[in-house]
Formats: C-alpha cells, structure tokens, sequence
C-alpha cells in the first residue's frame, strides 16, 4: 500500500490506475464495520457504497455476518450495556447516569412490547367475536333459526329436522 490517502482517509492502493483489479481481501476492520452497519440497518447497497465494494462482493465476503442480520443490534446493545456497566463500576458518575439512561429506555421498549402484543392479542379476539356476531344473510338466519325451532314450545321434537319416521 502506498502512503497516499483519499478525501475520506482510505489508502489509495498500489493498482489504481493500472489494468486489472486485484481479488478484494476482507479485512477485520471492513468485518467490524458491517457488523456496525448492520446494526444500524443499513440496507447491502449502502454499506456496500461505504466500504467501496459492489453489492455482490459484498454478500460474497461478509455472508455470515448478513446471516446475523438480526442480531447484530441486540449485540451492539449488549456491547454498550457492558462498557456503561464497566466505567459505572470504576466510579464514572456519567457512566452511572447514562446507565440509568439506558435501563430506562430498555425497560420503555420492554413495554412497549408487551403492550403490542397485548393489543395483537385483543384485536385477534375481537376479530373472532366480530365473525361470530357478523351480519347474516337470509339463508343463513333461516339455517339458524331451523337449528332451535320449536326448541321452547309445545311442540317438542315435531318441528325439529331430521327425525325419521314421525310425519310431520
């Protein structure tokens, strides 16, 4: 590499300019960076667009780390969890406050979360109650209403549908 830099800090390499590209070598640096990007739910084109690589070299080099997509903000959270827990435990107050900061939103999201799957639950069990109770055409008030005919009176079974040998 040479000991020139881009605008954006990045080492220009030795083959720019000449013909041909060399294969692209996944560095811990790059891997870091898009588990960072994936945490903050970058989309493949855009993190592609910030390592300087194209979509598909992308996928090809850092595939395990797209598999834990969904995981990598939960691991970026635990991350600061522990170093606010860390710098809380060797006296920074700032630490201590910004870890109570962090329970408190923790704790927010925690409900938050309950209480839509509170509501999903409520909206399931007044959709049922919604179908049970839906307006009925014709046919079906009447397949009802034969149901239970003469169920009350003193007609007994002589209305009911289905009895053989007793003429009607």
């Amino acid at each position: 590499m040479s000991d020139n830099f881009d605008l954006f800090g990045h080492a220009i390499p030795d083959w720019q300019g000449k013909r041909g590209r060399p294969p692209y070598e996944a560095s811990d640096k790059d891997r870091n960076k898009i588990k960072l990007l994936l945490a903050l739910g970058w989309s493949i084109e855009r993190m592609a667009n910030g390592i300087g690589v194209s979509p598909a070299t992308l996928k090809r080099y850092f595939r395990a780390e797209l598999k834990q997509r969904d995981a990598m903000r939960d691991r970026l959270d635990a991350r600061r969890f522990e170093i606010a827990m860390d710098q809380a435990n060797a006296g920074n107050v700032a630490a201590l406050k910004e870890l109570g900061k962090m329970l408190d939103s923790n704790d927010r999201m925690g409900m938050d979360q309950r209480l839509r799957d509170a509501q999903a639950s409520r909206r399931t069990d007044t959709q049922k109650s919604k179908d049970q109770d839906a307006p009925q055409g014709k046919k079906e008030a009447a397949k009802a209403a034969a149901k239970t005919a003469g169920a009350d009176s003193h007609w007994g079974s002589d209305l009911l549908p289905g009895i053989q040998g007793k003429p009607n």
